[in-house]
């Protein structure tokens, strides 16, 4: 995948990350691209606004866009690395290719994924880092709740 290519994309997915966290939500952002570039869905993580635990960034970019028959060729794009649960998603419906914004504050399960055939580029993103390191000191509980460390 070109780099300048892939951090345009992440653009999106950054300022979906900042619309979660304007709302007072977990700063992560994602979108969903086709094979053709086009920008089929975008979203962000919605577990605080909508108190649910399942709308994390990468379903709400899936769900935005739409049913389709096939998702082969498509590239998520995101702000953190995917969790095993969004991870899943990739998998299931046959998502070609992941872009990951940054991995450092979070590892998630991009190696599980590139293990199982799926192409992905951490771009190490020192912007993606910086809004989840900022939001991580200010808000440890909600962060550790949101990665299902919670008590």
């Amino acid at each position: 995948m070109d780099q300048e290519q892939a951090r345009h994309w992440l653009a999106t997915a950054l300022a979906e990350a900042r619309a979660s966290l304007a709302e007072g939500g977990i700063p992560i952002g994602a979108a969903l691209y086709g094979a053709d570039g086009t920008l089929l869905g975008r979203g962000h993580n919605r577990r605080v606004q909508d108190d649910d635990p399942s709308l994390h960034a990468e379903t709400a970019a899936f769900r935005a866009a739409g049913r389709r028959r096939s998702y082969r060729g498509t590239t998520m794009v995101t702000t953190l690395s995917p969790c095993w649960y969004c991870s899943g998603l990739v998998r299931q419906f046959g998502i070609t290719r992941v872009v990951v914004g940054e991995a450092s504050t979070f590892p998630g399960a991009h190696g599980w994924l590139h293990a199982h055939g799926v192409e992905v580029l951490v771009l190490d993103d020192p912007d993606c880092t910086a809004l989840m390191r900022g939001f991580i000191d200010r808000h440890p509980e909600l962060w550790s709740e949101d990665i299902g460390d919670g008590e």
